[in-house]
């Protein structure tokens, strides 16, 4: 049954050939015994989660119809769910029971899915490799010794290890995308936007976006359906209307123009390179045409996240001070002591390094110099892809630098920051971005990255799901 898309599985339950009881007990009973060694999930709603199975059990009996009736998922820990704990993989939140629902999970909740718990994750969604979790690292089921990427890193080892059939995630630099690649499942980040962020919680409100981490582009395509829209309490919620993301997937992508960008394999490693040259070959065999083209100015994206996604959070996180909610240190002597004890008991080292980061930018003496600057260099990132998109429809560039790394391999911060080298132009940039299996590199899955225009989820996704129905990575599972 883990074995199965959530496309199978809804069908399945549709027509009574399994129960929503059955198979959420399947998954739970998967958890219980694989989840001590992966640390996937930081929370577990057993007896929710059976309840919600058998009331859809009985709407089902009813003939009541609805997406993911029945269908089990899970949620990343930074999504607000009524009543559960959201912890956002911190020491902070740890003893934090959201009092209401974030949009996205509450539209999955309408939809009729049955949440399974809150994976584990980066601290604040701050790291590539899911090490600065509060609650442990998570482990990637293709390798235990071997991270699964972050900050997404339960979400996406949750979906490959067969512990949920699909997952939530969020983006802010490569977030979903990084650890879909280093997981060997599909990855995809809509346009900033597209995605209410209403109850997730924020890292850089201007990079963070909310997306999907599944088996293969057809589930991605089923659950942004169900998430995508306007929603009026996000201010930064696109009132644009959605597209049908499902009814075009089979058709073929002949004379799909796909950019391939020098900048992005120009230090590329052998094996990297050779990896998207298995990809371009299967496209070209598909119809599309493979057109040469310029990003000279992504090379600095890296440098550009890094001033403006601290600064921003340096801005959001100002609200954990002990005094209204999360953690708050014992015996304060004063108000200055308890801000200082329980910001500094209560974050992780990745967290204050960036909090740090991002006052100091802000400063006085500096914002023109860094956090201006780097404004100016997200513009010209932006433009330079708009240019790009005059001649091509979609970008293929690898998804990551490497596959999956050993858990404390990457001591220093710049050595795991580069892991997002590939993915971050796209958030600067705001665009959908989408990770697809690629094959293996010494038995470890990679991916290779589709990005495409504004608003274009539909067709990134065919062109994704083209790419799968020619190929079969997304089928290959990890033997855990």
């Amino acid at each position: 049954m883990h074995d199965q898309t959530v496309f199978e599985l809804a069908q399945q339950l549709r027509d009574k050939k399994i129960s929503s009881v059955e198979c959420t007990q399947h998954f739970l009973d998967r958890i219980e015994k694989h989840n001590p060694a992966l640390n996937a999930f930081i929370t577990i709603n057993k007896e929710q989660a059976l309840a919600q199975a058998k009331a859809a059990d009985e709407l089902i009996a009813q003939g009541v119809e609805k997406p993911l009736l029945g269908v089990p998922m899970a949620h990343k820990d930074i999504f607000c769910t009524l009543g559960d704990k959201t912890s956002c993989g911190s020491k902070m939140l740890d003893n934090f029971i959201a009092p209401y629902e974030s949009t996205v999970s509450q539209l999955i909740k309408d939809a009729g899915a049955i949440m399974l718990g809150k994976t584990n994750m980066d601290e604040f969604a701050m790291g590539s490799s899911n090490e600065t979790s509060f609650y442990g690292a998570v482990k990637n089921p293709w390798d235990l010794e071997r991270t699964p990427g972050g900050s997404s890193g339960g979400s996406a080892a949750a979906v490959a290890a067969g512990l949920a059939p699909i997952a939530t995630g969020t983006d802010t630099g490569g977030s979903i995308r990084q650890p879909a690649a280093l997981c060997g499942i599909t990855g995809f980040k809509p346009t900033y936007g597209r995605v209410s962020r209403y109850g997730m919680v924020a890292f850089a409100s201007s990079f963070d976006q909310a997306g999907t981490l599944s088996q293969d582009c057809r589930d991605s395509a089923l659950l942004l359906q169900i998430m995508a829209g306007y929603d009026k309490k996000d201010s930064t919620s696109s009132p644009k209307p959605v597209d049908d993301y499902l009814s075009g997937l089979n058709n073929s992508i002949k004379g799909l123009k796909i950019g391939l960008p020098k900048e992005y394999l120009a230090d590329a490693s052998a094996e990297i390179q050779n990896n998207v040259q298995q990809a371009v070959e299967v496209f070209k065999k598909l119809g599309a045409e493979i057109i040469d083209i310029n990003l000279p100015h992504t090379r600095f994206a890296p440098s550009t996240y890094y001033i403006l996604g601290p600064a921003e959070a340096s801005s959001n996180l100002a609200r954990f001070d002990g005094v209204r909610y999360g953690y708050r240190c014992e015996q304060p002597k004063n108000l200055e002591d308890l801000y200082r004890r329980s910001r500094s008991e209560g974050f992780g080292d990745e967290v204050k390094r960036r909090i740090l980061t991002g006052t100091y930018v802000l400063s006085s003496g500096y914002y023109d110099a860094y956090f201006q600057k780097a404004q100016k260099v997200r513009r010209l990132i932006s433009e330079e892809f708009l240019k790009a998109f005059e001649q091509v429809d979609v970008i293929l560039t690898p998804t990551t630098p490497t596959t999956a790394f050993k858990l404390g391999a990457k001591k220093d911060p710049i050595s795991l920051y580069l892991e997002d080298l590939y993915t971050i132009a796209t958030n600067c940039a705001g665009l959908p971005g989408l990770s697809l299996p690629n094959g293996f590199i010494d038995d470890l899955p990679i991916g290779v990255q589709l990005i495409g225009q504004h608003f274009k989820e539909a067709q990134l996704l065919q062109a994704g799901h083209q790419f799968q129905m020619a190929t079969d990575f997304h089928k290959k599972k990890a033997k855990i």
